[in-house]
């Protein structure tokens, strides 16, 4: 499901697109893919918070386990 901004029939902008299976990712999209900073978030509470391209993990960012291990730095 997918809440936010279109444009030209195209997710483009700010929204929230929410998975069956429990993942979920909040933030920039651009003709329909990640792009832009935003947060992944997974079923099993991993989470990513930073910038992607083209639906890839670009630029800095942070990964977080649910351990409670972190990386910092460039995808």
């Amino acid at each position: 499901m997918f809440i936010g901004e279109f444009y030209f029939n195209s997710i483009h902008g700010k929204g929230v697109y929410m998975w069956n299976n429990g993942r979920k990712y909040e933030g920039d999209w651009k003709n329909n893919k990640m792009h832009g900073v935003g947060t992944f978030t997974w079923s099993d509470r991993r989470k990513y918070v930073g910038e992607y391209f083209e639906d890839k993990k670009n630029g800095y960012g942070e990964f977080l386990w649910p351990d409670g291990r972190l990386y910092r730095g460039e995808w």
